[in-house]
């Protein structure tokens, strides 16, 4: 087995390259064009073993792949089309090429998907395998998605399911437990989890319906409204019956703990608009399937989750309830 500290930094480097942009690594930078009009969009990220990820959980590939959807994402939350990324890499000597290798295969498959490639990085040893990502996108002023902007009566609206990546992990952390639930729906929630989708995709749909405010939901449903809400000053009321639960979620947990992962289970990388009930109401009528709208901005500053099937109930949403790395 070839380990990294036999092949040394620049065997390492050279080898590296190949998962790199041809015409733009091999100086001290990455020279890129923004184009007229545009306006430069830039998001870092990392992932650090046994935190983000764990051969447990994720093999090197997906290590890769998320780590690079979860940069696009930040991009895609912006409402900006990639250019390229910089990875900085921590390695212990002790890790294997081939644990590297496959990661960079997962990071470049990614970004193959979505026309766009490595530019740069940089490499260093420590004790834990850890990856720094740089994001470099574009965007039209006009375009900009932003967290701040959102106003008193527009509607909150979500793309794709949320709940189905945390459901995922339940179950690489528990395999056994689930053995009875069919290889289909196992294989879906653990690539959920393992192999997200930035939603990238959405970006040209949204066009006509500009502007809008927003950001993803890597942290969480409810982080991301709490956090919309705090950056424009408002309040926000979620309906729990507009909020839909993916089938596939309710096969391994009861509606209290698919309610819960939905909200607060984090990594699902979809999106979370604001925008007049007008302009929402058109983007479903266009794009019923992908997008769903769950509440709407309030003046008074606090996030209420309402369950319209009991009266007067009202359960606040606070950041006590979301992951934090402290």
């Amino acid at each position: 087995m070839e380990l990294i500290k036999d092949l040394g930094e620049h065997e390492l480097l050279r080898r590296l390259k190949a998962y790199c942009h041809p015409h733009l690594v091999g100086d001290d930078g990455a020279v890129l064009q923004v184009s007229e009009g545009m306006e430069l969009v830039v998001s870092s990220d990392m992932l650090v073993e046994n935190v983000h990820f764990s051969d447990r959980t994720t093999p090197p590939y997906m290590v890769g792949w998320r780590s690079v959807a979860a940069n696009l994402s930040d991009l895609a939350a912006m409402g900006a089309y990639p250019l390229g990324i910089t990875v900085a890499l921590s390695l212990s000597p002790q890790t294997p090429w081939h644990w590297v290798e496959s990661l960079y295969q997962g990071m470049n498959d990614c970004l193959k998907s979505f026309h766009t490639s490595i530019v740069g990085g940089d490499l260093t040893r420590g004790e834990v395998s850890a990856i720094a990502i740089t994001a470099l996108g574009e965007v039209k002023p006009e375009q900009k998605i932003l967290r701040s902007t959102a106003q008193i009566g527009d509607s909150i609206v979500i793309t794709g399911n949320h709940g189905l990546s945390r459901a995922g992990l339940e179950i690489l952390l528990s395999p056994q437990k689930y053995q009875h639930i069919d290889q289909k729906t196992q294989q879906k929630l653990i690539l959920a989890h393992q192999q997200p989708q930035p939603r990238l995709d959405l970006l040209p749909l949204l066009n006509p319906y500009h502007p809008i405010t927003g950001m993803d939901s890597s942290d969480g449903l409810a982080d991301a409204i709490i956090q919309i809400c705090q950056q424009s000053n408002r309040g926000a009321k979620i309906y729990q019956d507009k909020i839909p639960i993916a089938p596939e979620i309710l096969q391994i947990a009861d509606l209290n703990t698919a309610l819960k992962w939905t909200l607060f289970g984090g990594e699902d990388f979809e999106l979370v608009l604001c925008l007049p009930p007008k302009k929402a109401q058109q983007l479903i009528n266009h794009h019923h399937s992908k997008t769903k709208i769950i509440g709407e901005i309030t003046e008074e500053k606090k996030v209420v989750l309402i369950d319209n099937n009991q009266p007067c109930s009202e359960h606040l949403l606070t950041q006590s309830e979301i992951f934090s790395h402290f």
